[in-house]
Formats: C-alpha cells, sequence, structure tokens
C-alpha cells in the first residue's frame, strides 16, 4: 500500500552498521592522535609530507572502501539505481583520496632521497589501489551503463562482489604492513619495550584488524541482503527481454 512504512530491518543489522562506524571513527581519530603526537602532524609542502600517507589511506582505503560496500546493506529500500550511484560515487571518492596519499608519498621520498616500491608494503598497496580502481571502472561499465547486456552482468557480478571483498581485505594488510614499516623506521630501538607510541599504533592496527572483520561479517551474511523490491524485478526481466532480444514469452515453459 502507498505510504505504507518501509519493512524493519533484520534483527542485528543495524547494531552491526552502528559497530562499524564506531570502529571506523575510531581508527580515523586514532591515526590522527599517532601522526599528531608523535609524527609531528600532517602538512603538505614541508617534511611533514609524508604524514599525508597514512591519513589518506586509512581514511580513502579502509573507512570508506568499507562504507561503500555497506552501502546494499545499509540502503535497503531506496531504489536501486540511486543506490549504485552512491556506491560508485562512495568508492571513487576513496579512489580519489588515496591518490592524494600515493602522490604525498612519492613526492615525500623524492624529496629526502628515499627509493620506492622496494617493500612489502609497497608492493601490496599499489597493487590494491591498481586493482580497486580497474574493479571501480570495471563496476561503471557493468552496472551503470544502461548498454551493458543482462547475461553479462549477471556473469560478472560473483567475480565484482569477490573481488570487492578480497581488495578490501587486501587494502586493511597493506596498512598494517605500513604500520609496522613506520615503527621499525622510527622507534626501532624502543619498539620492544612498549613504548606510548608502539602501543598506540599497534592499538590502531586492531582497530584496522576489528573494523575489517565487522564489515566482513554484515557482507557474508546472506540473511543481511538487501532484497529486491518488486519494482525492480520487473525492471529487470524487461531490461533482460531488451538487451538479450527475447520477447516477453520466449523460452516459458
Amino acid at each position: 500500500m502507498d505510504g505504507a512504512p518501509p519493512p524493519a530491518s533484520p534483527a542485528g543489522l543495524s547494531a552491526y552498521v552502528a559497530v562499524s562506524q564506531l570502529l571506523g571513527l575510531t581508527l580515523l581519530a586514532t591515526t590522527g592522535a599517532w601522526l599528531g603526537r608523535y609524527r609531528g602532524g600532517v602538512a603538505w609542502d614541508s617534511p611533514l609530507q609524508f604524514n599525508v600517507h597514512p591519513l589518506c589511506m586509512v581514511l580513502g582505503m579502509v573507512f570508506l572502501q568499507g562504507d561503500a560496500l555497506l552501502v546494499y546493506r545499509v540502503f535497503r529500500h531506496e531504489a536501486k539505481r540511486s543506490t549504485k550511484v552512491l556506491h560508485a560515487l562512495l568508492h571513487g571518492l576513496a579512489l580519489v583520496i588515496a591518490l592524494v596519499g600515493i602522490v604525498a608519498v612519492f613526492e615525500s621520498h623524492r624529496t629526502k632521497g628515499i627509493p620506492d616500491m622496494y617493500s612489502l608494503h609497497s608492493w601490496c598497496g599499489m597493487a590494491a589501489f591498481v586493482l580497486y580502481l580497474l574493479q571501480w571502472l570495471l563496476g561503471c561499465g557493468f552496472f551503470l551503463l544502461p548498454s551493458t547486456s543482462f547475461s553479462l552482468r549477471s556473469r560478472y557480478k560473483p567475480q565484482h562482489v569477490f573481488f570487492g571483498i578480497a581488495l578490501f581485505a587486501l587494502s586493511i594488510a597493506a596498512c598494517l604492513l605500513g604500520i609496522t614499516e613506520m615503527l621499525l623506521f622510527n622507534i626501532r630501538d624502543s619498539y620492544s619495550r612498549f613504548v606510548p607510541e608502539g602501543v598506540l599504533a599497534n592499538t590502531l592496527g586492531v582497530l584496522l584488524v576489528a573494523f575489517g572483520l565487522v564489515v566482513g561479517y554484515v557482507l557474508t551474511r546472506d540473511d543481511w541482503k538487501r532484497p529486491p523490491l518488486a519494482e525492480e524485478l520487473a525492471l529487470s526481466m524487461d531490461f533482460k527481454t531488451l538487451t538479450e532480444h527475447e520477447s516477453p514469452g520466449s523460452g516459458s515453459q
């Protein structure tokens, strides 16, 4: 009926989403506290330019990427097209912020004469960014362009979902490697003595893992998936008929 309230979210979903956001904001605050208290803060045209890198990567490749993945669980009863656009926009914003972080680290290395792309962290981080960009471009092409056939969308969707979760996990792993690398570069001699900076950075790592686990749990609960609306099912059938050149009654049994 028109004007009827939308169905309630599944039990527990709202609580897990709220926990994920609390963890996400906490890990951003912890990143800022670490960089501000122990690494001198963040600035672009200064020796502190490197600190832009971890801040941007945590914000873009972890927090915003995680929120983009949750869009289809949170906006369960809104129009599918609007949800798709929001999903793509959040991923696009994450890519832009991550790109700023990558530029910052390369420029900082160039200024200080530090070599690039030699560590496991840099390999994993660059792979995550490049594959994430490719995933975003393919997703826009398959799911936002109306010319893409229904069969192609159906065949690509499982790969898109799998690589979305896999790249999120890879991004968190790259951040953990980066935290360890920073600690070994900056407090190698005192790290084993549980100095406050080491404890805070380790706490950031634990928060990253916790955020990833909560988001992953929400994404993998089958009963929390976004249910198709009635009008979406009708549009999907019409879209399949048009793109596959089928008549409405063809193939019926």
